[in-house]
């Protein structure tokens, strides 16, 4: 789905489907969920990112209606669902472990639900029918779950899930037993499902770019809050905070001083070392700490001085080879250590660049991101 063209957030008459209205969540004296905010729109492919025990998937049971929030309300097509019982709600919820029955075949598995609101037979049998082509598994309908692959597991509990038609559809760490590669091509079918459906997904993930992937927008949590909601790019981009920079993706943060401000904010960091250079997104004053954040593709590599805003020089201390790329570890003469990244474009007894080789990084005034904190 392209962002630029689905972005209800941006605008003020867009109705979210989901609102978190000052939700905190206690158990006992420990806070999971503190005082948190946010919309979630219809038609999103929503991401709750963060490390364990942020209270990303305490958010999801609360959606789902396996806990009630201690204070604050949680509207869903702004009805408050806290008196609605979890099977009783517009929601449904796909585990980690799948929870398909054994004994069932994957046309039974599917079933399961619809049978249980005693749909007519034949509405079950096309509705049935519907989901196992939009998972493509049609030609698996008569075998159970233990005769198909971890893969075609997930896509039932997938088709099993939206067979309801629920508004809202909840994944706690789905892809999380499936190995890198399948993973990887599971995201694009989650997408392209969400897309035909229209129906609402909010998934829990730590993957990072798994979030990047497949979200429309993605929450960073920490400790119960959320540090910053914005699309993918934006929070790769220009992170709110260190914490948001720090957590996605890989990144240099250099901390400073301001030594002038005004449409290009210099940096006093290191002894010895050229003042940094670059363009603030917010205002700071002179003197104050300033935290720069620079992504390690950002940052040249190079045996000559380069002419950009910033140069330094330093010693290769280590190489990361990744096929693609390769990450180059550059030490300091203060001992600092900044990461460079380049394209393997050349075959290995090609490259430029070996351990303890003296470079030069150089990067622009725009290339990363001025933070207060």
């Amino acid at each position: 789905m392209a962002i630029d063209e689905f972005a209800p957030w941006e605008d003020p008459e867009a109705k979210p489907i989901i609102q978190f209205k000052n939700v905190t969540k206690r158990f006992g004296d420990f806070v999971a969920i503190d005082d948190l905010t946010v919309d979630i729109y219809e038609k999103e492919f929503f991401a709750l990112l963060g490390p364990s025990g942020c209270g990303k998937t305490t958010m999801m049971r609360m959606l789902a209606g396996f806990e009630t929030p201690t204070e604050g309300t949680i509207l869903l097509s702004g009805k408050d669902i806290a008196p609605v019982p979890p099977n009783k709600r517009a929601v449904n919820m796909m585990f980690q472990s799948y929870a398909l029955f054994p004994h069932l075949s994957i046309w039974d598995n599917i079933a399961f639900g619809l049978r249980r609101d005693n749909l007519p037979k034949n509405d079950v049998k096309d509705r049935v029918e519907e989901m196992l082509r939009l998972t493509r598994m049609e030609k698996f309908a008569r075998r159970k779950p233990h005769q198909v692959s971890g893969g075609q597991r997930q896509r039932v509990a997938l088709a099993r899930s939206l067979a309801k038609a629920p508004k809202l559809l909840l994944l706690d760490e789905p892809l999380g037993a499936l190995d890198k590669k399948l993973r990887q091509d599971t995201q694009f079918e989650l997408m392209d499902i969400q897309e035909k459906t229209g129906t609402t997904f909010v998934i829990v993930t730590h993957d990072q770019e798994e979030a990047m992937t497949v979200a429309s927008r993605i929450a960073v949590m920490d400790n119960g809050k959320i540090i910053q909601v914005s699309t993918p790019d934006a929070i790769y981009e220009t992170p709110n905070s260190t914490y948001v920079a720090d957590f996605i993706g890989e990144v240099n943060i250099i901390e400073g001083k301001a030594t002038s401000v005004g449409e290009k904010l210099s940096m006093a960091w290191a002894e010895g070392q050229p003042e940094i250079v670059g363009t603030p997104t917010t205002e700071f004053e002179k003197g104050q700490s300033v935290h720069f954040a620079i992504r390690p593709e950002k940052v040249s590599i190079s045996a000559e001085k380069p002419e950009t805003a910033n140069a330094v020089q330093g010693k290769i201390l280590d190489i990361a080879y990744l096929g693609n790329i390769s990450t180059y570890h550059v030490e300091l003469p203060g001992g600092q250590i900044i990461k460079a990244q380049a394209a393997n474009n050349r075959r290995l007894s090609r490259r430029s660049f070996t351990w303890e080789d003296n470079v030069w990084l150089g990067w622009t005034d725009t290339a990363g991101v001025l933070l207060g904190r």
